[in-house]
């Protein structure tokens, strides 16, 4: 991980160089000064009764992954007297859980811009590949390591103003130039020989690995291994099923992984040209073998069926969260006290949510066809919570 005061002078000087020209492109217009906008509140406070369920659901499994959250949170200012109560409780039914939430927090509905409160509840799931650590007739599609050539810029460390911004690219004459889209890595475009981790079977299921962002490779010995997400090109995720769907190949509700790839393998000549419409590409790291789940954003393991990936521009990541939705492909209520303990390229927007679903097959057929319609509520510690626009 880099940052421009990490860098050397001419990296330095080139990323500097290039925040400039950025700022340059837009010319102000004095003769028209247009009112300031209105700031939008993505929350708004609730009541506990508003929650679908609250007082009937079974808070005992999502205790354990509010534990995790507090692994991470404990110190910092806003949550070290709620998780210091928490070490307190001497019982954890489901009554003495209840009030604990309830004495410690104050439940915010999230909204989004439009003012609606509905937004999309997509799952995801560590899958299982197979591979090699050599390259193999059988195994021959690589999962990369963080390229050594790849830059991440902090851009808070020059503008404060952009916190949580950052620019990823690659020197090239003395310029800051964006990294290689997932077209030119395929095609051997960018300089990763030597930071292969390990090879896999499968193209299409290496793809789905990197939207995961986490899984297990068995390699030929039956041996485990677990690779997570260590970094990313920079460039824009693009779901492949849009594009499918632009296409004419798939109706919106047929757009599943496991229609993706159905269609993949009914079409393999296009299998390339359908990859590249996305030239987002992730990099890996392997995990220590005794890790029980994948680490989300937040550093902590995750916890099948508690944990969900959030937009953290909006949803402070550590935080519970109170999801109102349905199970995959029904209408059968799913309302659960969730932990914001993850992000994803997709995952952008106020009233959006990834639910994580765990491991193995059928973790991943409740994933894939997980596309459904939700609301959430954000418990924020009392005295720290959100300032609201008036």
């Amino acid at each position: 991980m880099f940052c421009i005061k990490k860098l050397g002078v001419r990296a330095r000087y080139a990323a500097s160089l290039l925040l400039i020209l950025l700022a340059a492109c837009t010319t102000p217009r004095p003769s028209v000064v247009p009112p300031p906008p209105r700031p939008f509140a993505p929350f708004a406070v609730s009541k506990w009764e508003m929650l679908p369920d609250w007082k009937t659901i079974d808070l005992q499994p999502a205790w354990a992954a509010f534990w995790q959250s507090c692994t991470a949170l404990k110190n910092k200012p806003d949550w070290e007297t709620v998780c210091a109560r928490a070490t307190e409780l001497t019982q954890t039914d489901n009554n003495t859980l209840h009030a604990f939430f309830e004495q410690n927090f104050t439940p915010y509905q999230v909204y989004n811009p439009d003012g609606s409160s509905q937004g999309l509840i997509t799952g995801y799931y560590e899958p299982k590949l197979y591979g090699s650590r050599v390259k193999t007739a059988h195994f021959r599609y690589p999962l990369y390591a963080i390229p050594d050539d790849l830059l991440t810029v902090d851009l808070s460390e020059v503008y404060p103003q952009l916190k949580g911004l950052r620019l990823r690219g690659r020197l090239q004459d003395k310029r800051v130039v964006p990294y290689y889209s997932r077209s030119e890595i395929d095609n051997g475009k960018a300089p990763l020989q030597g930071r292969e981790l390990f090879w896999v079977d499968n193209a299409v299921d290496l793809f789905f690995l990197q939207i995961q962002g986490s899984g297990r490779i068995e390699l030929p010995n039956g041996t485990l291994v677990k690779v997570g997400y260590a970094e990313q090109n920079g460039h824009p995720y693009t779901p492949i099923g849009k594009k499918l769907v632009e296409m004419g190949a798939l109706k919106m509700e047929e757009a599943s992984m496991q229609n993706i790839k159905l269609w993949v393998a009914k079409h393999p000549a296009k299998l390339a040209s359908l990859l590249d419409q996305n030239p987002s590409y992730v990099f890996f790291r392997e995990l220590p073998s005794d890790l029980l789940a994948p680490l989300g954003a937040l550093g902590v393991p995750l916890t099948n069926e508690y944990s969900m990936a959030v937009d953290a521009h909006t949803i402070p990541l550590g935080a519970p969260v109170f999801l109102s939705t349905t199970y995959p492909n029904t209408t059968t209520p799913l309302n659960r006290l969730m932990l914001a303990q993850d992000t994803g390229g997709a995952i952008k927007g106020a009233v959006r949510g990834d639910f994580f679903w765990g491991y193995g097959d059928h973790a991943g057929a409740q994933a894939g066809s997980m596309k459904q319609t939700g609301q959430m509520w954000v418990l924020f510690p009392k005295g720290a919570e959100p300032a609201l626009v008036p």
